[in-house]
């Protein structure tokens, strides 16, 4: 099942339960990471804690991809950007 598949079902079936659905473009990729907000996830992950290597051995990161946040895209989303922190709280708007 793919990743936008499982975002999919996931939203349809917790929606009322959990708020916020991560997608995560450091292990997906920036362009899957962009196309699952479309698909449900309204949360975009990107830090990791030790798996870069595991990450960029399968091809997910490039050399030039660092920890930092990708920058601010809205192509498939449609409720306002921000950075947060751990507990959601609003760090920076785009």
């Amino acid at each position: 099942m793919s990743t936008c598949a499982r975002i999919a079902i996931s939203r349809l079936i917790l929606n009322n339960h959990i708020p916020n659905i991560q997608a995560s473009w450091v292990t997906q990729g920036h362009k899957v990471a962009q196309i699952a907000l479309t698909f449900g996830a309204n949360d975009l992950g990107g830090t990791m804690l030790g798996g870069e290597r595991c990450a960029r051995s399968r091809g997910c990161l490039s050399e030039d991809d660092t920890r930092s946040d990708p920058p601010p895209d809205r192509e498939g989303s449609d409720g306002p950007l921000a950075k947060r922190d751990t507990l959601y709280n609003i760090l920076e708007e785009y």
